[in-house]
């Protein structure tokens, strides 16, 4: 929905792929034409290369835009839709193949001169290899895949004892995701912030940097909000990161968005982690505050145009903040959960913008990730921002199914987060299936009994359905032919 809205303003037509399981998804019915491409599971669909390139083929389709999953990363889609004649809206596939590997990845920034942690530049041999390097850095450390990122697979081992259990765990997981058990090691930084730094890069040459996120509000290395600006970074830390973003962007020859990942010390000292060849997640926060369109300006370097400013030329005003609504049992551990949409009502108002593609009666499936919505907010300040986020988060109904929206209104609320004293080891340091007493923040409780009021009121409205197609009404009697979990068990 994000890429179409913005082609649509540019009067580029769109055509969708879908999975049979989402075959009444919002963006099928958006797009100007849609293409079953397989079944449910991601390797039969939209991890299908070749039949994503048949129908890009099919329909005369000028360029390709990958998302910010599944093959958004992959150099072997890039290659493949670059090998059909259509554009790749995003990096060549041999920058993704070198940055995608994180053993390339940190070469070339040392290379480029840009700090990275101690630890081995290739993958490790074996578990046994594996001690004896922990042993020689000095525990804590953090094993991670050599072939992806995104923060899959990766284990924190901060003694000897740890290692086998961790060692297995990492392996396992990296070959689910990325197909490859290989593991690198490196030195752990406690209480070290995540912090990344956005930037485009055309054709001509000429890379940019368009500011920070802070992302160290994660649960199992995956992120859960992000902001900016990032309240540990002042203006020469900002300028250091954004110098080494653009000096390892150009020692990889790089073009169109990405982003580099820096873990920022207490001190101010920072290291290289790894770069996301693809548009991020979290991209609305940095849109918000300088007023760019990223994916305007992904399709424009796609087209051969140069960057239509310079460093000097951008301007980023007041402070933005996105909380990532996901469909999990945060009580269960953030224990990933699907069903049906039941009632529904998104925020709005001055300074909101949601990404999403919910409607009333959506189903959300378990074969693929639990996010399910974007709230971002922006204000003058990071106060301001903050304050109307603490708003949009109450407004926020979604019955059916568990979602995220209490971990967000507890954080919120919390004194440490809104002083900006946090890091990658907030979400782990916070008491597992923990319910604050109201009697202990009398502005948690009230907040936690607006949300249930409005839930209880929401839950009362009857469901009313969008416009539809023929086409899309007939795609949505197949699909719901089958048994549906609706009303949630128990009723309301």
């Amino acid at each position: 929905m994000r890429v179409i809205r913005t082609c649509r303003e540019m009067g580029i037509p769109t055509v969708a792929v879908y999975s049979d399981i989402d075959r009444t998804a919002l963006h099928v019915r958006m797009a100007d034409e849609a293409y079953l491409i397989g079944t449910a599971p991601p390797s039969d669909s939209y991890l299908r290369i070749d039949r994503i390139v048949a129908v890009a083929k099919r329909t005369g389709c000028d360029a390709v835009h990958p998302g910010y999953g599944f093959l958004s990363e992959n150099a072997d889609f890039a290659q493949a839709v670059a090998g059909a004649g259509i554009a790749f809206v995003g990096p060549p596939a041999t920058v993704q193949r070198a940055l995608g590997s994180k053993t390339e990845a940190r070469k070339i920034a040392v290379a480029a001169g840009v700090p990275v942690a101690e630890g081995t530049l290739d993958p490790v041999g074996d578990e046994a290899e594996g001690r004896r390097i922990a042993d020689r850095i000095g525990y804590p450390v953090i094993l991670k895949p050599a072939g992806g990122g995104g923060g899959k697979g990766m284990r924190v081992v901060r003694e000897a004892t740890e290692l086998a259990s961790a060692w297995r765990g990492a392996t396992g997981e990296a070959t689910t995701a990325f197909g490859a058990p290989a593991l690198l090691i490196e030195r752990y930084i406690e209480r070290g912030r995540h912090v990344e730094m956005q930037i485009l890069a055309d054709d001509q040459g000429a890379v940019v940097w368009l500011g920070e996120r802070d992302c160290s509000i994660q649960r199992r290395h995956q992120k859960l909000i992000e902001e900016t600006p990032a309240p540990s970074v002042d203006d020469a830390l900002r300028a250091r990161l954004g110098d080494a973003a653009v000096r390892i962007a150009k020692s990889a020859g790089y073009r169109n968005a990405g982003t580099c990942e820096f873990l920022v010390a207490p001190d101010g000292s920072f290291v290289f982690l790894e770069v996301n060849t693809r548009l991020q997640v979290e991209h609305p926060v940095t849109e918000m505050v300088t007023g760019l369109d990223l994916v305007a300006l992904q399709l424009r370097i796609a087209a051969g145009e140069p960057l239509p400013f310079g460093q000097d030329g951008i301007v980023r005003l007041g402070a933005a903040i996105e909380c990532r609504i996901t469909s999990e049992d945060v009580g269960a551990g953030f224990l990933p959960a699907g069903g049906r949409v039941a009632a529904l009502r998104l925020p709005a108002g001055p300074g909101i913008r949601v990404d999403s593609a919910l409607e009333p009666g959506t189903w959300i499936p378990d074969e693929y990730d639990p996010l399910i919505a974007k709230v971002a907010a922006w204000g003058s300040d990071r106060e301001a921002a903050l304050a109307r986020m603490r708003r949009a988060i109450a407004e926020t109904v979604i019955t059916g199914i568990p979602t995220t929206l209490p971990f967000h209104v507890s954080v919120l609320a919390d004194p440490r987060f809104i002083a900006g004293r946090y890091d990658t080891g907030y979400v782990a340091s916070r008491e597992p299936r923990r319910t604050p007493a109201l009697e202990d923040d009398a502005a948690l409780a009230g907040a936690i009994a607006a949300v249930l009021a409005q839930r209880v009121s929401a839950a009362r409205l009857p469901v009313v359905d969008s416009a539809r197609s023929a086409w899309a009404d007939a795609a949505r009697a197949d699909a719901l032919r089958a048994p549906a979990a609706w009303p949630p068990e128990g009723g309301w």
